[in-house]
């Protein structure tokens, strides 16, 4: 084999600030995160001191405002940030991308005093978060949520399950989605559920085919009481605080999926440009070639759609359609990529001596979570078409 290593993405960063954050991301990434990934996701060890690490080094905050310990950073840099975690580790960027999602409802719905009492911690504290919609039978249809939240005095009671929670059973605090009254999307609000409430249980993590370093579990509400002034938002507005903060996490999706695509597409340039047959590089066969530019064609234009989506979003502008077309696009993107990774490296491909494979197998999740890419495309054609008729 070769020593070739493919360069590093060359980045159109708005700030210096944002390049010097950038290079200690890549630092992070080769120092800390890749080494032991291989090994983690086959043992499916989570990384849950690489995570207070991220905290402390200010990766876990980045999208939010500095009054509240934040980053401060547009989401334009922040998705680029994931992307490079991603490549290095899915289980780490999507983690990231997670706890993200988690802090979404206090962040942009919480009063100022919750705010101030609870944000400087999840975002710098150490802590790690994650998010509570989807049930065994509410996935794609999440309006249809039973986990019901009865007022008791200044205290609310949760009961019922939460299904497919990344960092479930591991996370410090969680953002649940509850029914506080009738049936349908208005009947649900946001609660901020510390993760050692009384009540609050985890089932054994789900057994899955790809990012077994990330625990995906079940979670048991039952009678965890929780006091108002952890309610998030207004009572029955819980539905859209969720519609918001997914808007923003499929962007996160987006990204970590073209991370996955540009560590295959390394992946493939480096063990091609290596194998020789023939007595010549198998890098120098048309076939091989073509299939490489296929690859870092639908790569770029997968970054270019999550970023153009970003900077609509740091504009303040409507980026709902644009984001479903980044998450759809870059997660059909990282299947189409991974798979011709395994491709190019033959049976060695097939191999876990190889990335190529756990590449592939992680990036199938991505076109499931935050909304499958069914719902994706239903998303846009509302957008475009119109709601439609029943």
């Amino acid at each position: 084999m070769t020593d070739y290593v493919p360069p590093p993405v060359d980045r159109r960063l708005p700030t210096e600030e944002a390049r010097d954050l950038m290079a200690l991301v890549r630092e992070l990434a080769e120092r800390e995160i890749r080494p032991p990934a291989a090994e983690e996701e086959e043992a499916g060890r989570f990384p849950r001191a690489l995570f207070t690490l991220l905290s402390e080094s200010g990766l876990l905050s980045l999208p939010y405002a500095e009054e509240f310990g934040g980053g401060g950073q547009p989401y334009e840099v922040y998705l680029q940030v994931l992307e490079e975690l991603a490549a290095a580790r899915l289980t780490v960027g999507l983690g990231v991308s997670v706890h993200t999602l988690a802090c979404h409802a206090l962040a942009g719905f919480g009063s100022k005093e919750q705010r101030a009492a609870h944000l400087p911690a999840m975002l710098g504290g150490g802590l790690l978060g994650a998010y509570c919609l989807s049930e065994p039978a509410a996935g794609s249809d999440a309006a249809s949520l039973t986990t019901r939240a009865t007022r008791s005095g200044d205290r609310w009671i949760l009961e019922g399950t939460k299904a497919w929670t990344t960092h479930g059973g591991v996370a410090d605090f969680y953002t649940v989605l509850a029914r506080t009254g009738g049936s349908g999307a208005h009947g649900i609000t946001a609660f901020l559920v510390p993760g050692d409430a009384e009540g609050l249980s985890a089932a054994k993590p789900e057994r899955k085919m790809g990012m077994k370093g990330s625990p995906t579990a079940q979670l048991h509400f039952d009678g965890v009481r929780v006091p108002d002034s952890r309610r998030i938002g207004d009572e029955g507005q819980g539905f859209a605080i969720a519609l918001s903060a997914l808007d923003s996490g499929r962007l996160g999706i987006a990204a970590c999926a073209v991370g996955v695509a540009q560590a295959a597409l390394g992946e493939a340039l480096a063990y091609t440009a290596g194998r020789r047959q023939f007595g010549r590089p198998i890098a120098d066969f048309q076939g091989l070639r073509f299939m490489l530019a296929d690859m870092a064609t639908q790569v770029e234009a997968g970054r270019a759609l999550y970023l153009s989506a970003a900077r609509l979003r740091d504009a303040g502008l409507p980026f709902s359609k644009e984001a479903a077309m980044a998450k759809l696009f870059c997660t059909d993107t990282a299947m189409r990529v991974t798979t011709d990774a395994v491709q190019l490296l033959g049976g060695y491909g097939y191999t876990v001596d190889f990335p190529a494979e756990r590449y592939m197998r992680e990036a199938k999740v991505l076109q499931i979570v935050e909304g499958t890419n069914q719902i994706q495309r239903m998303v846009i054609a509302r957008h475009l078409a119109g709601p439609e008729s029943h």
